[in-house]
């Protein structure tokens, strides 16, 4: 094989780079390419690995590591690397690298755990390469989901139901608007009383409740409130009424079932609290309608009820069937089930909010696996694409991350069942010098990348884990 083909067999790690992403250029010594020529015909055992590194200036790796990125199928990784690309169960029997085929099996597991869990190549290579054994065991196993705990920890206590017409009583408009107790008059009754009472003293007649809600009255003694009134009398806004008592009626009657599904929802949130510590998968929406609620309760039981993920029960927050005391309090237990749970699922409406924008950010700040479900092929796009929240930096580590976009509900419970079974799968690029992207195999979304910009890439490092105050 020439220095040609060698050069274009590895260009996918040749970056022109400090470090290992420089070993193998058109400037590298021609003593590595005589080597690898004859490779097919004479395995390339780690003593000599370790001579060709130091002609490309690079540091040895331990006999460990070179057993482990080139001669086993380790178990306790947190994907399966033999779903790397060109992988031969074969190599595992080896004492040597019997292929360049081989030897970029090894490569490509060093630069996808380069991006995945330290931010870039080079750092990842000097950290791992003189680790023991037991010490890779341990740094990689450390980092998978334990499923077998998910699995055989048992059921939650059940959490109360809520009808799925019901649901959305539980927002925070449909509160403001009922009260917090049966026995005081919301809001909402007392606006439709005095358009009412306003009505009638002008000679009408029988009148719709939505023509109520619509009046000049409402407008003006309950400025800014009217589509949270609308919001909340969506069961009986086209029924009319021609007295206070028939008005009470109807009120009563969904105040009742607001009640009701409010106090459900109440009890469900003392149970998500109960169990944050075990919570697998937060779900971040924003709900405005009735039909938005329907939707993402319907969403929820297509994702969690998949024949995948039947084995694992996970325990996830749906936000269809909880109501907390106040905005305030809401805000906390959020931010609270965000920090715990271990994945994020960000199901896109109509229009975003700052809400779940915030959740999506926070889950991607702490490096956990973060999907966005977008139900539009144009959303799909600028969320991959333009969206600034599908790449953040994880804030302990420094690593660039980034969210798995999709269009499908049968792709976000297949993504939930390779995280929790630590079965992703991922797919290098290299599209330009020094840059490298790392990408989830079922939605092509960017998870990781490493930039090319050197001065970036310097700066970065060079500061970002300065934990000192900055002066004043």
């Amino acid at each position: 094989m020439s220095k040609e083909s060698i050069l274009t067999e590895f260009q996918l790690f040749s970056l022109r780079t400090d470090g290992l992403g420089n070993w193998i250029t058109e400037e590298s010594d021609e003593k590595i390419f005589q080597r690898l020529e004859r490779i097919d015909r004479d395995p390339l055992t780690m003593v000599q690995l370790n001579q060709l590194l130091a002609f490309g200036h690079e540091a040895p790796v331990s006999d460990d590591f070179f057993h482990y990125y080139w001669l086993d199928d380790p178990k306790e990784h947190p994907y399966e690397v033999s779903k790397i690309p060109g992988f031969d169960e074969s190599w595992v029997s080896l004492s040597a690298i019997s292929s360049l085929r081989h030897l970029k099996w090894g490569l490509y597991r060093l630069f996808t755990d380069g991006l995945l869990y330290f931010g870039n190549v080079r750092t990842a290579y000097r950290k791992l390469r003189p680790m023991a054994r037991s010490e890779l065991v341990s740094f990689f196993g450390s980092r998978r989901f334990k499923t077998d705990s998910i699995k055989n920890r048992g059921p939650a206590l059940p959490l109360e139901s809520i009808p799925r017409d019901d649901r959305h009583l539980i927002s925070e408009m449909a509160c403001k608007s009922y009260g917090d107790r049966p026995e005081s008059a919301g809001e909402l009754k007392t606006a439709l009383l005095q358009a009412l009472r306003s009505h009638l003293d002008a000679g009408g007649t029988s009148v719709t409740i939505k023509k109520l809600l619509d009046g000049n009255l409402v407008v003006k003694q309950y400025p800014g409130r009217q589509q949270e009134f609308i919001f909340s009398a969506t069961d009986v806004l086209e029924e009319s009424v021609v007295s206070e008592s028939e008005l009470e009626e109807k009120y009563e009657r969904i105040a009742k079932r607001f009640f009701a599904a409010r106090k459900a929802a109440l009890i469900n949130t003392e149970y998500y609290l109960s169990m944050v510590n075990d919570l697998d998968v937060y779900v971040a929406t924003s709900m405005r309608n009735r039909q938005d609620f329907r939707n993402m309760a319907n969403d929820c039981d297509k994702i969690f009820s998949d024949e995948r993920l039947k084995n694992l029960q996970l325990r996830y927050f749906d936000p269809t069937l909880s109501a907390a005391a106040g905005h305030e309090d809401k805000g906390i237990i959020e931010c609270l089930m965000v920090k715990c749970a271990k994945a994020l699922v960000y199901c896109a409406g109509e229009r975003e909010s700052y809400g779940k924008d915030a959740e999506a950010a926070m889950a991607l700040s702490q490096g956990k696996p973060v999907i966005f479900y977008c139900d539009q092929e144009q959303k799909t796009r600028f969320y991959r694409e333009v969206h600034p929240l599908s790449r953040l930096i994880e804030f302990n580590t420094g690593i660039a991350v980034g969210a798995m976009v999709t269009d499908s509900l049968e792709e976000v419970s297949a993504l939930l069942y390779r995280i929790f079974e630590n079965k992703m799968e991922y797919r290098l690029e290299h599209p330009k010098r020094g840059y490298l992207k790392l990408k989830e195999m079922l939605t092509e979304s960017v998870v990781r990348l490493q930039t090319s910009d050197r001065m970036l890439t310097e700066t970065f490092w060079n500061h970002y884990h300065n934990r000192e105050s900055p002066s004043r």
